[in-house]
């Protein structure tokens, strides 16, 4: 799926599908429901997943590639049960990604990129299952 489509909004749980911005906020769709809804920027802050990178010891890694990553791993690594406690999440995620540096992302990083790819594979939307109608 584009990224640019899905956005994770402050406050409130889950991620969200982007339907259109409106000058003072954004217009957005749950996943689970299909419900939309107005949501104003003077409440809360939206991030767009594709802006969202991980810092590596060279240059930034885009969720893109660290998503595909644990796609590829999914038979041999299971990101369900790295989420159970902090070392495993980062033996986990060492695994995804060897070169993430270490100094800055942090256990609370790894668990809500963890999260978000629970998040799209349970809802079918990693290989472009819902593009765009």
């Amino acid at each position: 799926m584009n990224l640019e489509k899905v956005v994770a909004v402050s406050g409130l749980p889950g991620l969200y599908k982007l339907v259109t911005p409106r000058n003072n906020g954004l217009i957005i769709e749950d996943f689970d429901t299909g419900k939309k809804r107005f949501i104003s920027i003077r409440q809360h802050v939206f991030t767009p997943l594709a802006s969202v990178s991980i810092f590596t010891e060279d240059e930034p890694e885009e969720l893109n590639t660290i998503f595909a990553a644990m796609e590829a791993k999914a038979g041999e690594l299971d990101a369900d049960t790295a989420l159970e406690n902090n070392q495993d999440l980062a033996e986990y995620f060492g695994e995804i990604l060897p070169s993430y540096d270490r100094d800055r992302v942090h256990i609370g990083d790894m668990k809500k990129v963890v999260k978000w790819y629970l998040f799209l594979r349970d809802h079918q939307l990693l290989h472009g299952g819902d593009e765009e109608e």
